[in-house]
């Protein structure tokens, strides 16, 4: 009994967090995949009778919904440019307040890192009227410079940029903390014997901060692109997929069809093909990690 309990020790103490984890991950999404081949609405919900199975044809039908297919196009639209614009400007903060010797750069941390902590609702309600057209503050600043209003989340296509602008604010803070962690662990030692052997700040920065800073650049990336191609409160709070569904993202119709549709067969077919594109896309960002570390081995 005495070995059994030594040799089984490891398994008692993870059990309770194996049970929450079965019991609320990995059992709803079971439930969820099961759910998607029937036609399950608030009638099933309320006498399971009446509930059909269908098949793939929530998968089939999907595919088919011109909604759904603006939808995959509008995500992929705010991951191809959101997720650099984000690793961008959050590396190149997490750079100058680092490097800089200015104390005011210090204070950047907490002004940078607030949006990430503010309630997002709070957030996309207040920028909704900064992007108000006829008197929000945007296009009043603009006035001053004699431009026209511009109708931030009326247009199809400057609605998309300005929502990604709000989520590019809000991201910045947390994927800063992460870069400032990686780059305070880079020793200085490399930096003194670069400068010793001449070589200048731009030098330094592409032959040792950015190699350095490899794995936590693929970290910001993976999580980064994880969290675009869930998008969902901005269109949600802001333009609730409008105008025309040019806001509307894979997770926003998902709830639309799910929450007020009450097509749940139909919305859980949706959340499983965007959860295999996730799956998907983590699995190739890791090959191609992988192969870019056995290249430099």
């Amino acid at each position: 009994m005495k070995q059994f309990l030594n040799k089984n020790t490891p398994y008692l103490f993870i059990s309770p967090a194996l049970f929450l984890l079965l019991l609320f991950s990995l059992l709803p999404i079971l439930l969820a995949f099961v759910i998607s081949f029937t036609d399950i609405d608030l009638v099933g919900l309320a006498d399971y009778s009446k509930i059909n199975f269908v098949g793939v044809d929530n998968y089939v039908n999907i595919m088919q919904d011109p909604v759904f297919l603006k939808s995959i196009f509008n995500t992929l639209f705010y991951v191809v440019i959101g997720v650099p614009l984000v690793i961008i400007c959050s590396l190149g903060i997490a750079l100058m307040i680092n490097f800089s010797q200015a104390k005011i750069f210090q204070f950047f941390r907490l002004i940078f890192y607030t949006p990430s902590i503010t309630n997002v609702v709070a957030v996309a309600v207040v920028w909704s009227y900064l992007y108000n057209p006829r008197f929000g503050l945007l296009n009043y600043l603009l006035s001053f410079l004699d431009l026209g209003p511009i109708p931030w989340l009326q247009d199809p296509t400057i609605a998309k940029l300005s929502l990604i602008i709000l989520a590019v604010w809000r991201a910045i803070g947390v994927n800063m903390i992460i870069f400032l962690a990686a780059l305070q662990g880079i020793p200085r030692e490399y930096y003194e014997a670069a400068s010793l052997d001449g070589a200048n700040s731009r030098q330094q920065l592409f032959k040792i901060t950015v190699p350095m800073l490899r794995f936590a650049i693929f970290f910001v990336t993976v999580t980064t692109m994880i969290g675009w191609l869930q998008f969902f409160e901005e269109p949600f709070v802001m333009t609730e997929g409008g105008p025309l569904d040019s806001t509307n993202s894979v997770a926003l119709f998902i709830y639309q069809n799910g929450f007020q549709l009450s097509k749940f067969g139909y919305a859980a077919a949706g959340s499983f093909i965007l959860f295999i594109a996730i799956i998907i896309i983590t699995i190739i960002q890791f090959r191609i990690q992988r192969k870019n570390n056995d290249g430099d081995i």
